[in-house]
């Protein structure tokens, strides 16, 4: 832990590289005679010093005692003095005319108003009961001004909306801290808006409704207030308080309010409305609003269903701070500002129906009518504000180091050196010492406010239960959070509330029919007692996806039934949703997959060789054609994605539960593009030849055709939602013709013929594309001919191939076609592969390929790392691979023979041409980084987490990489 020279001195050292930094701004004045004061004042805060800098004349002007004169003289005086921001701003949007230059003004307003008032924060030139009626002030004011400036503009076109008491205005409700003149340095604020009365606007060229013309006002006014723009922010605007929340009217009239808050009102919006203050001026509107909210929030009795709420809502807190842990968030954890917070809103809601004295918004004010009025002790009422003041100034302090919305104690040396020296404490553990006594004091006072409620059953007895209340009772957000607390933590419940609200609202577009209503009804809490039991990390993201399929299988009450007759499928669909979003996507639009679900034997394929597994999927697609009309192209094509869909499932299904390694995934994966691509050419050349006729040179029961290919195909590795990198070729003499009566060149033919191919394998239908094709790896790639000859392929690797292409073609194989065709590419490819290569140019082309593929594809994050591009990563054992190929082949051809990365590696170790640690290493690398990439791709993920293991492994690579490309 530092001393307090040594904070000091981290503190210094901060506010002389600031200082260095203004000393080198072209435009700024001579700050030497003052530089002890600005180097402590940059050592303190960021934020103060990047707007010192950017505006220098902002500095000259704090520097000046006699414009902070006004704010240190009446800093400590009854009534605090408050700068005169409203007419400043006013004064300032006069004659501007432009968003953007209103935007401009507003933030830069904002920034210079808030650089004051955090210097005089940091250099205690004012208390923190000051500092925050000043810093809500100042919202007031831009706010207000910025709602002038909007309605004005937006009147001089449509008009006004009159009302009995003169043009109605956006009623403007401050919610929370700033309803309470209580707003901290950086914070969001909470608005609700209304107006008074529906009508039209009168006076402008174009009438509108009310409610339109106030919807304009209130999105402009947002705009203006939380856009970000080069100046910056002026506030975040949270809106979620209103009628309905987030689905609720930006802006409601009057008797709409009244009857929302009459009739839906929850407990906890009677806690939030404690606080509500009209931004606006006082006025007839201002009285008219505050009369509609008054009798919802303080009610003339105390009934039992409030002291219900306020027991629900501390347990709810308790369980919160437990679950969290948050120990050290002075505004949430355990004695934090909230407690103090909800400590004086609970009396107030109790008794303030009966005590005007307590319908105050602000905090002291109403910790001192509890005084006043003998419900809480003086002395108690003295400390907890006390202690609240200190919490308050923490908050300030932290908040101003770089206008960030924090109220988490840092870890770094130079944020608890600021804390620590504005605080006034010896070091920074004196600080937490007394932050830790002050924190305790508080929790146990609002302990005491409300007796302990006790779970009558256990957690795992109750669940259910609570599952089937969750989505069968009509309850608000807090009540839902409160009743799958502690399953769900607050942010997931917030999350599958909206969720299943959304849900609820999308059922009204289906007549689900009593039967189909009682399924759902028993469906939902299963679904929901799934979803809490597994507690997938993601919890949002795995809820979306599950609901999204239940969505799509509502209007079908015998996938519904399927689901709750057969909940072993429920939880395996959970399973897979929270695995893939690409499986949940294909289940969503294709619900017959989950008949998939229901076959187990299925969902554990087999560790079968390739041969078995090519037999099974021919096997069973042949069976699916056969009960197709072979004239019927488009349910052909259907019956093919189908297929490919279920295998794919199957497959991944088998993938998730571990019972197929990466290895044999990608096998399988394989395997299963190559009989639906030979189906696909049969077909396409049935559709061919019954058009053009046949090309004359074949033999029976030939093609002249064959498909080769590359990449992840070539090498045994397609992952889900792999495209296919391909080369057609064939090999018909130049004179030759087909023999149907539209007679056609063979050259032209199989260009209609890969063209037909193309079709069948890209168009999307109802069941998607069979596969997305790249065709760009054929000569003169897309400039070339869509189908070739194979000694015009020869001839162009021969002669015109660069070095990249000769790599690529160490992962080339026929993958279908004619057999003899495929063979005489085999042998096209070993001879151009078996060509002899100087090694150091070889090198220098592979490196050199190398670093432009990271430069154009590798994707950065900070969080992340692309395990594909990245240094030492899957393409760096790939090009290390095809390498050895290309340099070493010419002494041993049978570096040649396998196209897949591991199996090169082994010969290549059997022959010499690398060592056994160094092939193990990057066998071994390779199996575990594709794995991770693999279940990233699964995740609907792109980045992996850096991890020790993954350092170990690319360390590997890199290492190996420099060994073998030395030459």
């Amino acid at each position: 832990m530092p001393t307090q020279m040594q904070m000091n001195r981290i503190i210094e050292q901060k506010g002389l590289a600031h200082w260095q930094r203004l000393s080198e701004h072209a435009e700024a004045p001579d700050f030497s005679a003052f530089k002890d004061t600005v180097v402590a004042m940059f050592g303190h805060s960021d934020f103060i010093a990047e707007h010192c800098i950017a505006h220098p004349e902002w500095l000259a002007s704090l520097l000046d005692d006699n414009a902070l004169h006004a704010f240190t003289q009446h800093s400590d005086t009854a009534t605090v003095y408050i700068p005169p921001y409203a007419s400043m701003l006013r004064e300032l949007l006069t004659g501007i005319t432009s968003e953007d230059a209103m935007h401009r003004a507003l933030r830069l307003f904002r920034n210079q108003h808030m650089l004051t008032l955090a210097w005089l924060d940091l250099a205690n030139q004012q208390p923190i009961e000051v500092s925050l009626a000043r810093t809500s002030a100042l919202a007031d004011a831009l706010i207000y001004q910025a709602y002038l400036w909007v309605y004005q503009q937006l009147a001089q076109r449509y008009g006004e909306p009159a009302g009995p008491h003169g043009p109605q205005p956006m009623l403007m409700l401050a919610m929370g801290k700033l309803g309470g003149m209580e707003l901290n340095f950086s914070s969001d604020i909470d608005l609700i808006f209304c107006y008074p009365y529906k009508g039209e606007t009168a006076g402008g060229k174009k009438s509108l409704e009310h409610q339109q013309f106030f919807n304009k006002v209130a999105q402009k006014l947002i705009g203006a207030l939380n856009k970000v723009t080069v100046d910056g922010q002026v506030f975040r605007v949270d809106m979620r308080l209103r009628p309905f929340g987030e689905s609720g009217p930006l802006v409601t009239h009057f008797s709409a309010l009244e009857d929302y808050y009459q009739e839906q009102g929850r407990s906890w919006e009677r806690f939030a409305m404690i606080k509500a203050r009209p931004v606006n001026p006082r006025g007839d509107y201002n009285d008219e609003l505050l009369q509609i909210l008054r009798p919802f929030t303080f009610r003339r009795y105390l009934d039992f269903t409030t002291i219900d709420a306020l027991r629900h809502m501390k347990g709810l807190i308790n369980r919160e701070i437990r679950r969290r842990g948050l120990s050290n968030n002075i505004k949430l954890g355990p004695g934090g500002i909230r407690e103090v917070e909800f400590f004086a809103q609970s009396f107030q809601l109790i008794h303030g129906g009966r005590e005007p004295l307590l319908r105050q918004r602000g905090l002291k004010l109403t910790l001192a009518a509890l005084a006043e009025l003998g419900i809480v002790e003086a002395d108690a009422i003295a400390t907890m504000y006390d202690n609240y003041l200190f919490l308050r100034k923490l908050e300030h302090t932290l908040q101003q180091l770089n206008d960030e919305q924090t109220q988490t104690l840092p870890e770094d040396e130079w944020a608890q050196s600021v804390l620590t020296s504005v605080m006034g404490c010896a070091s920074y553990s004196a600080l937490t010492t007394e932050l830790d006594s002050r924190m305790a004091a508080i929790h146990a006072q609002f302990n005491e406010l409300v007796e302990e409620h006790h779970e009558a059953h256990d957690e795992t007895d109750t669940l259910f239960t609570q599952c089937q209340d969750a989505w069968q009772v009509d309850l608000s957000q807090e009540e839902f959070s409160r009743l799958l607390t502690p399953h769900l933590d607050p942010r997931e419940s917030e999350q599958a509330f909206r969720l299943l609200a959304d849900f609820r609202t999308s059922l009204r577009q289906f007549r689900l029919g009593e039967r189909g209503v009682s399924t759902l009804d028993e469906l939902m809490p299963e679904l929901l007692h799934t979803l809490i039991q597994a507690h997938p990390d993601r919890l949002e993201q795995v809820m979306r996806r599950v609901l999204d399929v239940i969505k799509a299988i509502t209007g079908r009450t015998t996938y519904l039934n399927l689901l709750l007759e057969n909940l072993d499928v429920l939880k395996q669909l959970v399973k897979l949703c929270e695995r893939s979003e690409w499986i949940a996507t294909q289940i969503k639009r294709f619900p017959l997959l989950l008949d998939e679900l229901l076959t187990p034997l299925y969902l554990e394929q087999q560790n079968t060789s390739l041969e078995e597994s090519r037999a099974q999927y021919s096997d069973e697609l042949r069976q699916l054609l056969l009960r197709v009309d072979p004239d019927d192209v488009e349910l052909s094509m259907d019956t093919c994605r189908q297929f490919k869909l279920c295998q794919q499932l199957r497959i991944a299904a088998s993938d998730i539960s571990g019972s197929l390694p990466i290895n044999k995934v990608s096998d399988k994966l394989t395997i299963l593009a190559e009989v639906i691509l030979d189906t696909v050419i049969r077909q396409a050349w049935q559709q061919m030849a019954s058009r053009y006729g046949q090309p004359a040179h074949l033999p029976a029961d030939q093609l002249g055709f064959a498909v080769i290919g590359y990449g992840k195909l070539g090498g045994y590795e397609l992952g889900y939602g792999s495209d296919l990198d391909l080369v057609f070729i064939h090999n018909a003499p130049r004179d030759v013709h087909t023999d149907g009566k539209r007679s056609v060149s063979a050259q032209q033919f199989y260009i209609k013929l890969a063209q037909r191919i193309m079709h069948l394998l890209n168009t999307t239908t109802l069941f998607g594309q069979l596969y997305e094709t790249d065709l760009r790896l054929r000569p003169s790639g897309a400039a070339g001919l869509l189908c070739c000859h194979v000694e015009g392929f020869a001839t162009y690797q021969r002669e015109e191939a660069w070095t990249w292409e000769h790599q690529a073609l160490v992962r080339a194989r026929g993958v279908a076609g004619d057999g003899d065709l495929i063979s005489t590419f085999e042998e096209v490819r070993k001879n151009i592969l078996t060509l002899q290569r100087p090694l150091p140019s070889l090198v220098s082309d592979v490196t050199s390929m190398r670093e432009k593929m990271r430069s154009h594809l590798e994707r950065t994050r900070d969080e992340g790392i692309d395990l594909k591009q990245c240094a030492g990563g899957i393409t760096d054992v790939e090009f290390i691979t095809q390498y050895l190929v290309l340099g070493y082949s010419h002494k041993f051809d049978d570096l040649v023979r396998y196209t897949d990365n591991l199996r090169i590696l082994d010969t290549a170790c059997e022959l010499g041409v690398i060592d056994a640690q160094s092939s193990e290493h990057l066998q071994q690398a390779y199996l575990q980084l594709r794995d991770a990439y693999h279940q990233l791709t699964l995740a609907d993920d792109k980045f992996a987490q850096n991890t020790q293991t993954l350092d170990r492994l690319r360390n590997w690579v890199r290492k190996t990489w420099q060994q073998v490309l030395s030459v």
